[in-house]
């Protein structure tokens, strides 16, 4: 099985939308989905995620399913910081980026959260939702997540190619979880810009799965209908 990750285009958050820049860039995004051959197609209910996706299913007609769980909301109650070292996202705010990668956190690897400098967050509650909210996920794509051994277990059908629209903040969480990834660790090293589509691909190795990514991150639809490539409208590349 494929999994496609695509985050939402260049949004509006305020009201929940995309930009013209954003819906262009679905449009385009539609075109190059359509040579992945999605089997199924789940999102966000945010506005943006599924504005990001409706250009692709009208094209192929497929039925979007809505993922309540995905939603960048529900995330960011535990990973959405409002402290005197600032406000955004963990992994945007420069004290935390620096607590984060020190070798007392690091050292803790999946048990990061337990760490005395970060009692007073939401952190371990938040991990634990979006684990079992992932691995539900996966259960019902025919695989069960084996966390301690870092692999899946095949236990059913699984779709060839699977995709799903949603965030930036939701999408750290997501990558790490899936892969066995301490949070700290991969949403300080990696990112997801607008429009993006990351591939994992979930073949069996012997008895089990082992998820690997092929792609994070890709913008290469952007460039293919001209459109600007680079993250977050600061860097271009």
């Amino acid at each position: 099985m494929l999994l496609f990750y695509i985050r939402h285009g260049d949004p509006i958050y305020d009201p929940d939308s995309l930009t013209p820049l954003g819906q262009e860039q679905a449009r385009a995004l539609a075109k190059r989905l359509l040579l992945c051959k999605i089997d199924r197609v789940y999102s966000s209910p945010s506005t943006r995620a599924r504005m990001t996706a409706e250009p692709f299913c009208q094209l192929t007609r497929k039925e979007m399913t809505i993922c309540d769980w995905a939603d960048e909301g529900l995330a960011g109650r535990d990973f959405f910081l409002h402290t005197e070292e600032g406000h955004g996202w963990c992994f945007q705010i420069p004290a935390m980026v620096q607590r984060f990668n020190t070798p007392a956190i690091r050292n803790l690897g999946d048990r990061w959260y337990e760490h005395p400098d970060l009692q007073a967050f939401t952190f371990a509650a938040g991990i634990r939702r979006v684990n079992e909210a992932v691995d539900n996920f996966l259960l019902t794509l025919g695989l069960r997540h084996d966390r301690e051994n870092s692999r899946f277990e095949v236990v059913g059908e699984s779709p060839e190619r699977v995709a799903l629209f949603a965030h930036q903040g939701f999408g750290m969480l997501f990558f790490s979880s899936l892969l066995n990834l301490p949070y700290p660790f991969f949403c300080t090293h990696f990112d997801l810009g607008h429009s993006s589509m990351s591939v994992v691909n979930f073949e069996r190795q012997g008895d089990y799965i082992y998820p690997k990514v092929l792609q994070l991150s890709n913008d290469s639809h952007l460039y293919r209908e001209g459109l600007l490539t680079g993250y977050q409208n600061e860097i271009w590349f």
